[in-house]
């Protein structure tokens, strides 16, 4: 795996501040059931790093304690996680929005019939991974089978009541490219994937975000196998749209390792860039002290793939 934080910094990206933080973005450790070539946070089913119960307490004091409303969990995958229901319930309890970055397949794993259930009666968001609606794409990818499995899982959510109008159930999926170029146009995409979904399988959802692919981790590292490194971050740079600055997603948002330390962002996170590029690591416990908002956000120049054109956030499009 190369270094990819030695080819982002320095960088000349525009200094930004914080806004008042709104969500907690928490991986519970990078534990993975399957191997995806864009995955920035090189998960699999080899990763052992999970987040402790002592830790997922402390979440949950900073949930109590704080105005954050929004609980956003990820991976890996995050329901491996022994503590996901008792957290994500938790959470809910406390009357804080809940999401789980599902990638479909875990639905049907061993040992997790029962949770597209446990999500729903608990009226939690699914972001559901599918980064193409046809199944060559998603099989080399993602792995080959994620396809139909991955159909199979939408069809348990919707029966469910996911992604139906009026159930306020919420089943969001995200698109990424399959290799180094900017998604289309997230309006006509999601149409797309709402047209052929629908025909294909009778599955419905609500919206589909698009994300572009960060050069950065296994992504980033098979950028640079294949020489594709330089161009790609030219693509970024000579994409970048200003007017994305106010709204890209670290703004409002705190990434939280498995162990509990701050970054500003995911990717921040898998750069191990600590939260406002401070030499010293800041841990969970701090948002119970300290006030973050209009602090400095670090960056990089990874940060070009979050202001590329229509702009990139784990919401979908800025613009």
């Amino acid at each position: 795996m190369h270094d990819m934080r030695t080819r982002l910094q320095p960088s000349d990206f525009p200094a930004i501040r914080r806004k008042q933080l709104s969500t907690l973005q928490v991986n519970l450790g990078y534990t993975c059931n399957q191997t995806c070539l864009h995955c920035h946070v090189n998960a699999g089913p080899t990763r052992k790093e999970q987040m402790s119960r002592e830790t997922i307490d402390v979440v949950l004091d900073v949930l109590r304690n704080t105005k954050v409303n929004t609980l956003d969990l990820t991976g890996g995958a995050p329901e491996l996680n022994i503590n996901f229901r008792y957290l994500a319930a938790e959470a809910r309890a406390l009357g804080v929005h809940v999401i789980d970055r599902c990638n479909l397949t875990i639905l049907s794993e061993p040992g997790q019939g029962d949770l597209a259930k446990f999500l729903a009666e608990h009226q939690i968001e699914v972001v559901a991974s599918l980064p193409c609606y046809l199944e060559d794409n998603v099989d080399a990818q993602r792995g080959d089978g994620v396809y139909q499995r991955s159909m199979d899982g939408l069809k348990t959510l919707n029966k469910l009541g996911y992604g139906k109008a009026e159930s306020g159930l919420i089943l969001n999926l995200v698109y990424n490219p399959i290799g180094p170029y900017l998604p289309p146009a997230q309006i006509q995409l999601e149409e797309d994937y709402h047209r052929e979904l629908r025909a294909r399988f009778g599955i419905e959802f609500n919206t589909l975000f698009i994300i572009t692919n960060m050069p950065i981790s296994r992504f980033g590292s098979t950028l640079v196998s294949h020489n594709q490194f330089d161009d790609y971050m030219g693509l970024l740079r000579g994409a970048m749209n200003k007017d994305n600055l106010e709204s890209v997603m670290c703004r409002d948002i705190v990434s939280v390792d498995y162990q509990g330390y701050l970054y500003d962002c995911d990717f921040n996170q898998m750069l191990d860039i600590p939260l406002g590029g401070t030499t010293e690591k800041k841990h969970l416990r701090k948002l119970l002290e300290e006030n973050i908002e209009g602090t400095a956000i670090a960056v990089a120049n990874h940060c070009y793939g979050c202001t590329a054109g229509q702009g990139s956030s784990c919401g979908g499009a800025l613009d």
